[in-house]
């Protein structure tokens, strides 16, 4: 039972990862037999489910009569016979499970009878009527034990063999075949029965046990009750029809699955991949901005005073779009939207990484990983600006610009004593007063023209060593930008692109896994080998 149990919960785990991506004609029965299978399993392994099945006019309807003692199917030459799903039910047969079956027609065995049998008639499956057809596939889907009764003209139909037989190939422990009506073959019963073995093996059920009887004078009847009551009362019916069931519904599940592993997302087309989109963010754009910011400001900073007035009326770089500092996610910028250019190369971009990362799988599994990759192409847009938005760019103030400009205030107010000095000597040589006022030397100069001449040169040759410096503080401010841009745009295309591709690719692995662990078979095929023994002595 643990070994079942584990095999159906791997089938469902492999339903759930198949859901969505596979065929759904191949998910569609194994998630019905996952539902079936523990619906079965609740009513418990205490009855088994014995239906006789077959054709119009093989007597089925008398063997039922004959395995139950009395006439409760209706038998004769009249077709078809049995219109609907007649139940003989033992004890310890619980009404939920006919209610299940939605037998209504119910009927109790003797107290002779296996303990937990349930044998069912069911209707012709070649029935002129759709519904009795209907109700034969219905029932033929949930029955624990199938018991195809044939007669020696219709052994070989095509319907039986091609709508049931063939299609329930892996199912050789959960059915037995009766040849009935073997009183009229006389001595060529075992030619009959080992023809219709062979019948049978070309339709892929090699190790079908074969009973050769006949409901109407009793012969050979022992061998199948026999049969049926071992079955019964080894209670591993369900479990044996329910292993065939899983094998039969995983295998086309396996064969779509396919083989092959995934390539995986290499770290070329990773880059490439955050290079689109670096460039669909406008991160170069931003990263010369940031350049340009800094020396912008610390021209503004450390450049000479009356030429930074001018600077002013310049607009900031990094402000004008709206990254002056790090903001909330949700923050917008003003970057300009990708050009259709960059929105070519970044789908480009994506759609190589999906073909490479799946190169190795079959389809559907390409196919998949790419619409995977591109799940979340619509929002890439927005959330790049918002990665860029939120950046912190860390445009501090350095501190020596402080000591700079403080510097550059000393020389203009230098230059402005001294040009407010020489104004003064010029008036006061118009007035011819200029020898009433002494003027002083600096190193044979006058002290108002080394002021004024002073303060400028200095202020100018402490622009140039600002500016340099800056020059080469703007370069680093630059490259901790476009780090500080690049790992969140990466983080971008981990979240949107990569991760959800890794998540599928992923998929064909665990659900090769999930499919492997259902092929661990249970115990519980005693009871067919012990019919094969039954069919091979007669």
């Amino acid at each position: 039972m643990s070994k079942l149990d584990q095999r159906l919960s791997a089938l469902a785990e492999a339903v759930e990862l198949a859901e969505g991506r596979l065929d759904p004609e191949v998910v569609a029965p194994a998630r019905a037999l996952v539902r079936r299978a523990g619906e079965r399993l609740g009513h418990g392994l205490d009855a088994t489910v014995v239906a006789l099945a077959g054709p119009t006019g093989a007597g089925k309807s008398t063997l039922f009569n004959l395995l139950v003692g009395r006439e409760l199917s209706r038998s004769g030459v009249r077709r078809p016979t049995t219109s609907t799903t007649t139940a003989a039910v033992g004890e310890a047969v619980e009404p939920a499970l006919l209610d299940w079956l939605e037998i209504r027609q119910r009927h109790a065995l003797g107290p002779e009878a296996p303990e937990g049998l349930a044998l069912l008639d069911l209707p012709d499956f070649d029935s002129i009527e759709a519904a009795h057809r209907a109700e034969v596939d219905r029932l033929v889907r949930m029955v624990d034990l199938l018991v195809w009764v044939v007669d020696p003209q219709k052994y070989a139909d095509a319907t039986l063999h091609e709508g049931y037989l063939r299609p329930m190939a892996g199912h050789a422990a959960a059915m037995l075949v009766v040849l009935n009506q073997a009183d009229l073959l006389g001595d060529q019963v075992d030619r009959a029965r080992k023809d219709l073995q062979r019948v049978l093996a070309s339709s892929g059920l090699g190790d079908m046990p074969v009973l050769a009887l006949s409901a109407r004078t009793g012969q050979g009847t022992d061998a199948l009750r026999e049969a049926v009551e071992e079955r019964v009362r080894s209670r591993k019916a369900a479990l044996a029809r329910l292993e065939a069931d899983v094998s039969s519904v995983a295998e086309p599940l396996r064969a779509a699955a396919g083989k092959g592993r995934a390539a995986g997302v290499s770290r070329r087309d990773r880059e490439r991949l955050v290079a689109a989109l670096s460039d669909a963010a406008g991160l170069p754009g931003v990263v010369r901005a940031v350049e340009r910011a800094h020396k912008h400001r610390g021209a503004l900073a450390a450049g000479v005073p009356w030429i930074s007035w001018v600077r002013r009326l310049r607009p900031d770089p990094l402000r004008r779009l709206g990254l002056e500092r790090a903001q909330a996610e949700d923050a917008r910028t003003s970057l300009p939207p990708p050009t259709p250019v960059e929105r070519s190369l970044l789908d480009s971009a994506i759609r190589t990484l999906a073909h490479d990362a799946s190169s190795g799988l079959p389809e559907p599994w390409p196919a998949l990983a790419r619409r995977a990759a591109t799940a979340e192409e619509g929002a890439l847009a927005d959330r790049l600006d918002r990665a860029m938005a939120g950046a912190d760019l860390r445009m501090t103030r350095p501190r020596w610009w402080r000591v700079a400009r403080g510097l550059q205030l000393a020389c203009a107010l230098a230059a402005a004593a001294g040009a407010l000095w020489l104004v003064a000597l010029a008036g006061l040589g118009y007035l011819q007063l200029d020898d009433v006022v002494p003027t002083p030397d600096i190193g044979g100069v006058p002290a108002p023209t080394a002021l004024l001449i002073g303060g400028l040169l200095a202020g100018l040759l402490l622009a140039l060593i600002a500016r340099l410096v800056n020059r080469a503080g703007a370069r680093r401010r630059a490259r901790r930008a476009r780090r500080a841009l690049h790992e969140r745009i990466t983080g971008v295309a981990e979240e949107l692109v990569i991760a959800p591709l890794e998540v599928e690719l992923a998929v064909p692995a665990a659900l090769g896994r999930a499919l492997k662990g259902e092929r661990k078979r249970g115990r519980g095929l005693e009871a067919h080998e012990h019919l094969a023994r039954v069919g091979a002595a007669q």
